[in-house]
């Protein structure tokens, strides 16, 4: 039984370590990466004008309109689960 219970911790330690030095070599890898990106990788700026366009009028009066209908909707909801 000695034996059996010293290959079991044998594979357990062989495993945990695997696993550890697998992780700590994949923080590595990701670190270099994240590194090179941040020096070699080109950052695309986009002007604020091109970023969001301007709303328009028509969009206001869904947004209002959305807003109405919604707060009708809850008002309703409540008066019949009171």
């Amino acid at each position: 039984m000695s034996e059996l219970l010293n290959e079991g911790l044998n594979l357990m330690l062989f495993g945990m370590g695997f696993v550890f030095v697998f992780l700590t070599l994949l923080i590595f890898a990701t670190a270099l990466m994240s590194r090179l990106i941040s020096k070699f990788g080109e950052e695309e700026v986009i002007p604020v004008s091109q970023a969001a366009p301007s709303s328009t009028v028509a969009d206001k009066q869904q947004d209002e309109q959305l807003v109405a209908v919604i707060s009708a909707a809850i008002k309703q909801y409540r008066s019949r689960h009171r």
